[in-house]
């Protein structure tokens, strides 16, 4: 079983970010960390080794699974400048944080509608309560 993984840091306007990529059987997952002010090599590897295991990743998109040959050592050389001067997300990035949204946005939504129904059933059994208060007393 070969695992990846790959940990992006970006400016995304007003807060720095890490995009934490894992790959694994073909599996895509993808976690935005957002960290606020830039941060350094290591708070970044200090972050990574406390609260690895707390990250929520987004729900698993099939992929292909990426092949890597061996590069020439300049080759790999410009391939790192290269994403280096990246910028960007992914777009299997974007798929899987978009995905992660959309399930939490479902979530919250289930979660103020049983808050809701929770609050009009306090209501109404409060209401029930001082009626049959008001009935004993006459």
């Amino acid at each position: 079983m070969d695992v990846r993984s790959r940990l992006t840091i970006l400016f995304d306007p007003p807060f720095w970010i890490g995009l934490y990529a894992r790959e694994e059987a073909g599996q895509y997952e993808v976690c935005k960390i957002p960290f606020g002010a830039e941060p350094s090599d290591a708070e970044v590897y200090e972050f990574l080794l406390r609260h690895r295991y707390a990250l929520r990743f987004s729900p698993r998109l099939e992929g292909d699974p990426t092949v890597e040959r061996s590069l020439h050592p300049k080759r790999l050389q410009r391939k790192i400048r290269a994403e280096l001067q990246n910028k960007g997300i992914g777009t299997k990035a974007q798929q899987a944080l978009q995905l992660q949204r959309e399930q939490s946005k479902r979530a919250k939504k289930i979660r103020t509608r049983e808050q809701r129904e929770a609050e009009i059933q306090r209501r109404f059994t409060l209401r029930r309560e001082k009626k049959k208060a008001r009935h004993r007393g006459r």
